[in-house]
């Protein structure tokens, strides 16, 4: 699989970056729906033996036990150096003062654990997981920066806000000398093109990579648009993000499909990776072909007629995923 940089970083990253939400203990957090262990470590390996590097999870996935998982997995199959381990911070990891958040506390505190679980010395990019309004962007930047300086990461990204808050902590570093975010993972597919209005201009114009997160709509670009699965069923967050009139646009995706002889999820997320600010789309596979799909997309290219009938049904909507 190819490598590219993450942005103008020196970083080097798979074409595909593996998204590991849907792995961990079924029975711990939120996500019911996430794969036990052993199908877990399955689902990495294969996607080492595709070529995919670049794995992300976070300390919240079903309570730690994704970075349990993944950690384990890659220590099996993996040498150290071959992989990219990107984990992120602030959700909620436990009751009380300084449990979640974007504190000097909370981040100096998660990044340990995080490690821990993980079972390696560093990560390669630590990612904060939304905006934290109620800390100080200069706090938070300087902590974040203490992290790199202390060897326990090596590159630091943000995740979905507004541009506005990006550019305000990108800023703050600068003031303080201390280090940027050199990524941002932005919910970006083809049922949510609202960043290209303003975060993906910005972050084409300084630097920033993109790793998107959901860029088959958390499936709903694969399939038919009223066709449920066990994850819809369950996923409280997910079905906040989308509308009832997003069927045209899964219908188009069906149809270019069609007539290419390859799988909606190849045609979405070849829509993604058209786009030359996104650098590594973050996908998540529970099954074998979800991988074929990830893997074939990185040389499907699509031409103009096609794009223009994918992008043809869309309508503005709000931001959805944060705030």
């Amino acid at each position: 699989m190819e490598q590219v940089r993450l942005g103008t970083s020196g970083l080097e990253v798979s074409r595909i970056a593996l998204g590991c939400m849907s792995y961990g203990e079924p029975g711990a957090g939120t996500h019911a729906w996430s794969m036990p262990e052993e199908e877990s470590r399955a689902s990495i390996r294969r996607a080492l033996e595709a070529g995919v590097t670049f794995f992300d999870t976070a300390n919240v996935y079903s309570a730690g036990t994704s970075e349990e998982f993944l950690g384990r997995a890659l220590r099996d199959f993996a040498s150290r150096d071959d992989v990219v381990i990107a984990t992120k911070v602030n959700g909620r990891m436990r009751p009380g003062p300084n449990g979640a958040g974007l504190s000097r506390a909370a981040i100096m505190t998660e990044i340990d654990h995080s490690l821990r679980r993980l079972g390696v010395d560093h990560v390669d990019l630590y990612q904060i997981h939304r905006f934290d309004p109620h800390v100080p962007v200069e706090e938070t930047m300087e902590a974040l920066h203490d992290v790199v300086r202390a060897g326990k990461a090596r590159y630091l990204g943000a995740s979905s806000m507004w541009t506005w808050q990006l550019a305000e902590m990108q800023h703050a570093a600068d003031r303080g000398g201390w280090t940027r975010f050199v990524s941002m993972q932005d919910h970006y597919n083809l049922l949510m093109r609202e960043e290209e209005r303003e975060m993906l201009p910005y972050c084409a114009a300084t630097g920033v990579g993109t790793v998107p997160w959901s860029p088959l709509a958390r499936g709903r670009l694969t399939r038919p648009f009223d066709q449920e699965t066990a994850r819809t069923d369950t996923d409280e967050f997910g079905k906040k993000l989308y509308r009832d009139d997003d069927g045209r646009i899964v219908d188009a995706v069906a149809e270019v499909a069609r007539g290419r002889g390859v799988s909606p999820a190849q045609v979405a997320l070849a829509w993604v990776l058209r786009n030359p600010v996104v650098s590594a789309p973050i996908v998540g596979t529970t099954k074998p072909h979800h991988l074929d799909d990830a893997v074939a997309a990185t040389t499907l290219e699509l031409d103009d007629d096609e794009v223009a009938r994918l992008e043809e049904h869309y309508t503005p909507r709000e931001n959805a995923g944060f705030a």
